[in-house]
């Protein structure tokens, strides 16, 4: 894709004036870094409020059709997680599965308001995920996208003071609370949420204003611009996993560690795509796992990186894998077979050919600090 061809996001031009290097990502020109670089947005994040611009994801409203005020039954057809049980003001993470169980997409889905569910699906996948709840959901529900709305996240131990200056109620929210509010002269979307393991906000405000509402967020000194790539290695310390990366149509909720994305309600049900799959990986039967891996010498184990046992039998591969800012040594994520799979495991990464000793710890790798309660 030429760079004529990309979309830009409604901050493309503030991206640009902050001296941003872009690249093309999910068909967007999107920011990678500031003039800060990487390592110091990073741990400008984990410190104080980073900003970020996510407006390539998708976002959208399915709402019941027939007169039905609910879409939520008929939206559990395709998700894993239990909607009919979401109450007013909250969000819930889950994953949209194909009929073999695999994960086709992983997306956040609120009921903010009355009108319907709203749904945040990552941006490479957009098109195919409302193509697809739009078909299964035909003559059931409908699928409205608001292509007219930016989505910034606001992260970071100070994010909630930051924000609470313009917007009190959100001092009053927890992880995972979603309101629809007015903030900023206009309406709002308001999660209390993000991905990057921090305390933090995600903010849908409407294209026109979302210049105004960055520019607003960013005049506090405790809040600077923040890129791609430290989204990245954020993440990865929080352990959390990225779609077309850790996640895609042959990995299963279960393989991935995401039981909790399956709800309990749904096990009992089994009336979900690739229901009978998953059941069995609920009941032991895995050929493979999630395992985070501490890389004990050498560079940093990245994607596609082979993952060994202490024989040199090549067992897995890694996922993602990168330099870790908050800790000082190279982390990764990768699939290996459950045996090996226990805290303390000793493993290799081959990495330029060579291999390199790896531990399987816990996730997360930098512990979260999600505000649960007040």
């Amino acid at each position: 894709m030429s760079d004529q061809d990309l979309k830009k996001t409604p901050l493309y031009d503030a991206h640009v004036a902050a001296g941003a290097r872009m690249v093309p990502f999910a068909g967007y020109s999107m920011p990678v870094q500031y003039k800060d670089g990487v390592l110091k947005e990073h741990l400008w994040t984990r410190e104080h409020a980073g900003l970020f611009d996510v407006s390539h994801m998708g976002q959208a409203r399915i709402r019941g059709a027939n007169g039905e005020t609910s879409p939520a039954k008929a939206f559990e057809k395709v998700v894993s997680a239990d909607y009919q049980g979401l109450k007013p003001g909250k969000q819930r993470y889950g994953v949209l599965l194909n009929a073999e169980g695999g994960i086709v997409d992983d997306l956040m889905t609120a009921r903010p308001d009355d009108d319907g569910l709203f749904v945040v699906v990552n941006g490479a996948c957009k098109d195919n995920d409302y193509a697809i709840i739009a078909r299964e959901l035909a003559g059931e529900a409908t699928v409205t996208r608001l292509e007219d709305r930016a989505l910034l996240a606001l992260q970071g131990p100070e994010a909630a003071a930051v924000l609470a200056a313009h917007i009190p109620e959100a001092a009053q929210m927890v992880f995972m609370d979603a309101r629809a509010l007015t903030a900023f002269g206009v309406d709002v979307i308001v999660s209390r949420s993000g991905y990057t393991g921090e305390d933090g906000y995600e903010i849908s405000a409407p294209a026109g204003a979302a210049e105004r509402v960055w520019n607003t967020l960013l005049a506090d000194a405790r809040v600077r611009p923040i890129g791609l790539g430290a989204r990245d290695s954020l993440r990865l310390e929080a352990g959390l996993p990225l779609y077309g990366h850790d996640l895609d149509e042959t990995v299963s909720p279960i393989e991935a560690g995401l039981n909790f994305a399956v709800g309990k309600s749904r096990r009992e049900a089994g009336d979900y795509l690739g229901a009978d799959r998953i059941a069995k990986e609920l009941a032991g039967e895995l050929t493979r796992v999630r395992v985070n891996l501490k890389v004990l010498e050498g560079a940093p184990a990245r994607e596609g990186a082979e993952i060994a046992d202490e024989s040199g039998a090549i067992i897995g591969r890694v996922t993602s894998g990168g330099f870790a800012p908050s800790l000082g040594y190279p982390i990764a994520i990768g699939f290996a077979p459950p045996a090996f799979a226990g805290l303390g495991t000793k493993l290799k990464v081959i990495v330029r050919g060579k291999p390199a000793a790896a531990e399987v710890v816990a996730s997360p790798f930098v512990p979260n600090r999600y505000v649960r309660k007040l």
